[in-house]
């Protein structure tokens, strides 16, 4: 099923105009699971993978439990009001004030939510991936 929606990605990447890996890589930081991690909302991307399927996520103050949902510039990712005491998301809140240094987001603690401005440039993100590997092997 991934790899399924890997490859909707990459199509509708190099559909756009530019540097297809890049807008792959803009894509992924965009979608819903990855930027539950990022905001340090999970621990992991797995475990904000598993938090927007069983509903503890809202984007835009809508309820929403598809974790590859690609997020739009202004959109607004916060935890639901009855999932605010678990102690998986208080954990992770507490302990990763640090990570949310990212230029693309922006974390309210108080209102336990955070903003989506922009997709990032590349060199912001901080994985090391060499993106024109996967675009050649994606478009066989």
């Amino acid at each position: 099923m991934l790899e399924r929606q890997f490859r909707n990605l990459f199509k509708k990447a190099s559909r756009k105009s530019g540097v297809t890996g890049e807008i792959l890589l803009q894509y992924l930081e965009g979608r819903l699971d990855n930027t539950v991690f990022r905001l340090g909302i999970a621990p992991t991307r797995r475990g904000a993978r598993q938090l927007v399927s069983h509903k503890h996520i809202m984007v835009n103050g809508v309820i929403t439990n598809v974790p590859s949902m690609l997020l739009k510039p202004g959109d607004v990712v916060s935890v639901r009001g009855k999932s605010r005491n678990l102690d998986v998301i208080d954990n992770s809140v507490k302990s990763k004030s640090d990570v949310r240094n990212w230029g693309w987001l922006e974390w309210n603690t108080d209102r336990m939510e955070g903003k989506f401005l922009a997709y990032p440039e590349r060199d912001k993100i901080p994985e090391k991936i060499n993106e024109q590997l996967i675009v050649e092997l994606y478009s066989k």
